[in-house]
């Protein structure tokens, strides 16, 4: 059963980091994309970044590019994303998803499992 699971999330300062963590579990994400999303209040959920696990090619959304970065830990499964120059507008619930095939994925219906996510909140 696969499970990814979040964490690293909290409360912030305005232009403060955090490094949220994705475990993942069980299966093989060779030929997985890895992505990360968030959802703030009455909105609508967003994609951040996506990772290819097995050759790494990254994409980033334009309202992060050049503040957050995602990476993975082949030998740990484990995706990161390092969120830095923190926004209060960046604060939401951030989740991590997993989509068969890639290598660039940004459609959440095309990510087939989803972790519970964890919060960021960013303080003015």
């Amino acid at each position: 059963q696969v499970q990814l699971v979040e964490s690293g999330g909290g409360l912030v300062q305005a232009g403060g980091s955090l490094r949220l963590s994705c475990a993942a579990s069980g299966r093989t994400f060779s030929n997985y994309a890895m992505g990360w999303f968030r959802q703030a209040p009455g909105k609508e959920r967003e994609f951040l970044a996506t990772i290819s696990w097995s050759v790494g090619s990254t994409y980033y959304a334009g309202s992060v590019k050049g503040r957050f970065t995602i990476s993975r830990d082949n030998a740990k499964n484990v995706v990161y994303l390092q969120t830095n120059r923190l926004k209060p507008e960046d604060t939401a619930v951030y989740f991590c998803a997993a989509a068969r095939g890639g290598p660039i994925v940004v459609v959440p219906t095309e990510y087939a499992y989803w972790g519970r996510g964890t919060q960021v909140t960013v303080s003015s």
